[in-house]
């Protein structure tokens, strides 16, 4: 084990007494070293009852063998940060969260690997990390938040309301003050990643199709019992699977084994397929990088053409993350991409050994499927508000087996022939673009219309909500790439607010940042090459004619190669590609915008330019 080089011999005597004082008894020396990377904080909604999860995972690692070492990461709550410089932190931040677990786990030898994540960037760290430090590793994230109930100051009673609906009121000029009160109040009812598919619950359904948690990791709801249970078991395969490793040589617990080209299309298939956040794209293109695996955008592209979307969640659909639950979760969704022959059949996961054996197991459709899994996929929300974990018990009668009408379709009867995420390139997008088509109604799948520029969210904002924007225009939104925000900020508020002022099937957003796994509409991301970077949309001018196709994958500004050319010989004339606009910018932040590459390439650290500027091999 890489830890018996410092539990054995008179050398390392000093780290042993250490060890011995941070509480390790002598007789389970030479015990499996779990580090537990927690990311437990009171700031986030998702992550302030993982102190609870980490003693318990804790317990459940010393009581299979284990020696449990816990220890926390960072964590940024994008929902607090949206709508100003804060929001400039939050992707940068999965590359602390990353070196923050290599950086512990490598420097106390840890022979294996749990990492507790719940939020945006923190699954997305924690894989990076996972993948390169190669040991044995599960992910169990702190699961879903219920929706919420909102009674009205009138008496009407909302359903279902989450985070977006009070960011949607906020904007709405018809609510009133004591309107967007009530929903404030009740919308995140309790702990756990928002309600919806959005890009927390999207990264740890990802985890879980990747092979690298267990069933019900991205469905299980923070509240209910059924999610503890989650968090012993995982205690106990963690350990089994570091002695199968160490004692046995099975390399095929490693997450690299299991983290294949196959498992890697295999899980954006199935994002494809529910309509995950746009923001998965970039995650997973930076997760395959740590894990030396060629999987590109190229890739994406590519399965976005030929996988339906199957699972309309909210907020591009009806269906809450419980009600995907009750139908099966994501091995529900999987099984029917199986049963469509989408998936590559040769992968396996940290507790089954190929993905026929564990939907054998956990596919609520297959006549195999196991009593353990059915009375998971019971687990139903309670509708107690409280920051409480595993509080309630409450069971569905009966679960979704509807494959036409119910949370997932089969292939048959796709909620939407389109996949959920589709890129886009043209001549705005050369290297491309993401947008979320399950959050896109069709009737503007095509669009054309005039170009209002911006240079920020703040300014983005502003023209949104008073009134500047107009229905038939595309707002561009440049110069918030990795580079040049720096740090791709999300931006929740102005997709919220164009929804709000009731023009969100009239404009399209255009940027070369993020937006929310809570946006939808016709919301393009990630635009590459970014203005910061000279990309085409530096060139754009107010009054451009934006032309959108989204059945046919196409961006372009309705301007010659020859006009381009030269407005870039213009732009460079002056005063180059900057941003007009006042922001204070951070050393760290200009850190991350040093090293920071394009969207298309997964905001990942350019490992060309560390070389060269490390001089190390």
């Amino acid at each position: 084990m890489r830890s018996a080089k410092i539990m054995n011999g008179r050398m390392f005597a000093g780290a042993r007494a250490l060890y011995r004082a941070a509480g390790v008894d002598e007789k389970d020396f030479g015990k499996p070293i779990v580090a537990i990377a927690n990311s437990f904080s009171e700031f986030v909604p998702g992550h302030v009852h993982l102190n609870k999860v980490g003693r318990l995972v804790s317990q459940a690692v010393k009581e299979a063998g284990g020696i449990p070492r816990e220890f926390n990461t960072i964590a940024v709550d994008d929902g607090i940060a949206m709508g100003h410089t804060g929001m400039l932190y939050s992707l940068p931040s999965r590359d602390i969260i990353a070196d923050a677990v290599e950086y512990s786990t490598n420097a106390h030898c840890a022979d294996a690997l749990i990492c507790i994540s719940n939020c945006d960037k923190i699954t997305p760290g924690m894989l990076l990390a996972a993948l390169r430090l190669n040991i044995p590793t599960i992910f169990v994230s702190g699961g879903p938040m219920e929706a919420g109930t909102t009674v009205m100051p009138d008496g009407t009673v909302k359903e279902n309301t989450d985070l977006i609906d009070v960011m949607y009121a906020s904007a709405d000029d018809t609510m009133d003050d004591n309107d967007v009160l009530a929903l404030e109040k009740s919308v995140c009812p309790t702990c756990g990643s928002c309600a919806g598919m959005f890009t927390a619950n999207s990264m740890n359904c990802l985890a879980e199709a990747l092979g690298l948690a267990l069933p019900g990791n991205g469905t299980t709801l923070a509240s209910h019992t059924a999610r503890r249970s989650l968090f012993e078991k995982a205690g106990r395969v963690i350990v089994d699977i570091a002695n199968r490793y160490y004692h046995e040589d099975d390399e095929s617990v490693l997450p690299r084994a299991i983290a294949t080209k196959h498992a890697f299309e295999n899980a954006m298939t199935m994002d494809v397929a529910m309509g995950g956040s746009t923001n998965t794209v970039l995650h997973i293109l930076a997760a395959a990088q740590s894990a030396d695996v060629d999987f590109t955008l190229n890739d994406i592209e590519r399965i976005s053409h030929t996988v339906p979307c199957i699972c309309k969640a909210s907020p591009s659909g009806e269906w809450e993350i419980s009600d995907i639950h009750r139908a099966g979760g994501i091995c529900g969704i999987l099984g029917e991409l199986d049963r469509g022959d989408v998936l590559h059949r040769d992968t396996h996961s940290v507790d089954y050994p190929s993905l026929e054996a564990k939907l054998d197991d956990w596919d609520i459709m297959r006549e195999t499927c196991i009593d353990e899994a059915k009375d998971l996929y019971h687990a139903a929300p309670g509708h107690i508000i409280s920051p409480e974990p595993w509080n309630q018990s409450k069971e569905f009668d009966t679960l979704d087996t509807d494959r036409e009408h119910g949370a997932i379709h089969d292939l048959a009867h796709p909620a939407v022939t389109e996949g959920g995420l589709a890129i886009l390139r043209g001549n705005l997008a050369p290297d491309g673009c993401v947008v979320k088509t399950a959050g896109v109604p069709k009737e503007i799948w095509e669009f054309r219309g005039p170009a209002l520029v911006v240079e920020s969210q703040e300014e983005a904002v502003k023209v949104i909500l008073d009134n500047t924007l107009k229905p038939g225009q595309a707002l561009i939104i440049r110069y918030e790439g990795p580079k040049g925000g720096p740090g791709m900020q999300e931006m929740l508020y102005p997709t919220s607010f164009v929804k709000g002022k009731g023009i969100g099937k009239d404009v399209a957003l255009i940027t070369d940042g993020r937006y929310s796994g809570g946006s939808s509409g016709l919301s393009i991301g990630h635009v590459a090459p970014e203005a910061a970077s000279k990309g085409p949309i530096a060139l754009i001018r107010n009054g451009d004619i934006i032309n959108i196709d989204i059945p046919n994958r196409a961006i372009n500004v309705e301007l010659s190669d020859e006009q381009l050319a030269q407005r870039r010989a213009e732009l460079e004339a002056g005063d180059g590609y900057v941003a007009h606009r006042d922001r204070k910018v951070s050393l760290a932040l200009k850190a991350y915008a040093a090293f920071a590459r394009s969207a298309d390439k997964g905001a990942t650290r350019d490992p060309d330019l560390i070389e060269s500027l490390s001089g190390l091999a």
